[in-house]
């Protein structure tokens, strides 16, 4: 293949017009005898043959009714012929290419170079090795530690860094609390004066000093935090590499101290400040099913009341059950059993409202030692968006060019908005900063889903679809999604509306569950379903009774022995 490529190479330098392919016409003769006749077949062909050899020859057994006896003979006969000739075209062309070596026509050094090239990207032999980045040299690194006797440390230096970044929180709402009492104070008197000494003027030249006081405080916070957050990065990472290579270095006598775990150096916040999580005893229920029509697959199923964050939420204090928890996630961050959880979202990719404002405030609380930040993600994740937005309009106008104009309105609607995202799309972030969760699918959903008329075909359901079948191609075994569809209760959702949502949402994971055996060859997963903690305790255990007659769960046996 490197010589012809060379061949080729020589007569394009050659040749002024490098497009251009050398066409010749030779004539195949086959002869043959039907009874008493001797018969010649003679068909004119182009070479290079650029066309399939056996629909070559059934072409001319068609076309000329030749008799069957000579089908075998005749397609070995026209291969060898095709076979040969080309040979006879590949050394005429490279003697004419050795010949314009020896002359001189080409400059030897540079087909080298083009040889030398050809090689590297085509054998794996001679190509040059990859070279691994700071990322995954710092994840391989950190693998084999939270592996290794120093786990315990870096979990209390990570649990060390988040009370600091806490504190630093804490210092900031309270500062903003102040400033806004005091502005509403001054606000108070001001509007006490209005029509008297004030006028609206005032008041809105008032309100505009506020507002950019609190821009500046808040700025000024931001900056802080994200320097905190930069400085504690490096530290950690530096940290991780020296005990690493120090872990490796058998006579060095420190790394017993190093590694040894001082609870006096444990850092506990200061539980009066007000940022203390509440924590609720949760509902749950859990199963164990069988799925799949010949070979079953396991899964685990548990049914929760519980807040979406509370999986993403670190504790302040420093027990056992959550250094416990903490540990099963920094062990499987680089493995192939992570988790994750669907979080519903709006249209906009951003982090100012609603529950993206309260996964962002999480995620800020820790340091992410591993992944960009939240902001840096989401920021990427609005590029993707913009630039697949435009392809998908280019591609757009040129299928609908001649269309009516009405088409034309709404393909420019679309463009207004293409900075946003779909009912039923997603996006994903990654974490190593979360209590218990390693990736987060943000799935964008409209109102319509608060409505009670939903099927298995609405863009919410497809969302799912898709996030499990991400899910099965990326190593994500322990799934949690809203089982409702929504974070919250309102008025409309009476019990028959929460009924009907439930069984809906359970039938379909189940068919999409179903599905997975086909996509990832059946391995066992954990899927948790969350309703919201407003929910009363007989709804609960209503759809903890649902879900049993949906799902084929797993029964026990009882062995008893007769006497």
């Amino acid at each position: 293949m490197q010589i012809l490529l060379l061949v080729q190479e020589i007569n394009s330098k050659m040749k002024p017009n490098k497009g251009n392919i050398c066409i010749r016409e030779r004539d195949y003769v086959y002869e043959f005898n039907a009874g008493n006749q001797h018969l010649v077949l003679t068909v004119p062909l182009k070479f290079p043959v650029q066309e399939n050899i056996s629909h070559l020859h059934g072409r001319l057994m068609l076309l000329h009714n030749l008799p069957c006896f000579i089908e075998n003979d005749l397609k070995q006969s026209l291969s060898k012929f095709i076979e040969e000739e080309t040979i006879k075209d590949y050394d005429r062309e490279a003697e004419m290419a050795l010949e314009a070596v020896k002359s001189g026509k080409v400059d030897i050094n540079q087909l080298a170079d083009t040889w030398s090239k050809a090689y590297k990207e085509t054998t794996l032999e001679y190509a040059k090795p990859e070279e691994t980045s700071w990322d995954e040299d710092f994840a391989d690194v950190y693998h084999d530690l939270i592996h290794s006797p120093a786990s315990e440390t870096l979990l209390n230096l990570e649990h060390n860094y988040f009370v600091s970044i806490s504190e630093l929180i804490s210092e900031r709402d309270v500062e903003l609390k102040k400033l806004r009492e005091r502005q509403g104070a001054e606000m108070d008197k001001v509007m006490q004066e209005l029509g008297k000494s004030l006028t609206d003027q005032d008041v809105n030249s008032l309100a505009a000093q506020h507002f950019e006081s609190q821009q500046d405080l808040e700025n000024k916070w931001t900056n802080e935090l994200k320097q905190s957050s930069a400085i504690q990065k490096q530290e950690y990472q530096e940290w991780v590499i020296k005990l690493h290579q120090d872990l490796k270095n058998p006579n060095n006598s420190s790394i017993s101290d190093e590694i040894k775990v001082q609870p006096s150096q444990l850092r506990e916040s200061v539980e009066g400040n007000g940022r203390i999580y509440e924590e609720q005893r949760l509902l749950e229920e859990s199963f164990t099913i069988h799925l799949g029509a010949q070979l079953k697959t396991m899964h685990n199923l548990r049914l929760l009341r519980a807040d979406m964050l509370d999986f993403c939420k670190h504790k302040r204090n420093h027990r056992s059950g959550v250094k416990l928890h903490r540990l099963q996630t920094a062990m499987s961050l680089y493995s192939t059993s992570l988790c994750g959880l669907v979080l519903l979202v709006d249209n906009r990719i951003s982090s100012y409202s609603g529950i993206k404002r309260d996964f962002a405030t999480v995620c800020q609380e820790c340091t992410d030692f591993h992944f960009p930040g939240i902001q840096e993600q989401l920021e990427i994740v609005q590029k993707v968006v913009l630039k697949a937005r435009a392809q998908r309009s280019s591609k757009s106008k040129r299928h609908h060019g001649n269309k009516e104009s009405g088409i034309e309105d709404k393909s420019k609607n679309i463009e207004r908005n293409q900075s946003n995202i779909l009912p039923g799309e997603f996006y994903i972030t990654r974490h190593s900063n979360l209590s218990e969760i390693h990736v987060a699918f943000h799935l964008c959903v409209d109102d319509n889903v608060r409505s009670g008329n939903i099927t298995a075909r609405d863009p919410a359901i497809m969302g799912l679809r898709n996030i499990l079948k991400v899910c099965c191609t990326h190593d994500i075994t322990t799934i949690s999604i809203p089982l409702l569809l929504v974070h919250d209760m309102s008025e409309e959702m009476t019990i028959p509306w929460c009924l009907k949502r439930a069984e809906l949402v359970f039938k379909c994971v189940k068919g999409f569950m179903m599905e997975m055996a086909s996509w990832d060859g059946g391995i066992s997963r954990t899927v948790q379903f969350l309703v919201p903690q407003t929910i009363s305790e007989e709804m609960f255990y209503q759809l903890s009774n649902m879900l049993p007659q949906i799902f084929r769960v797993s029964s026990t046996l009882t062995l008893t022995s007769k006497h």
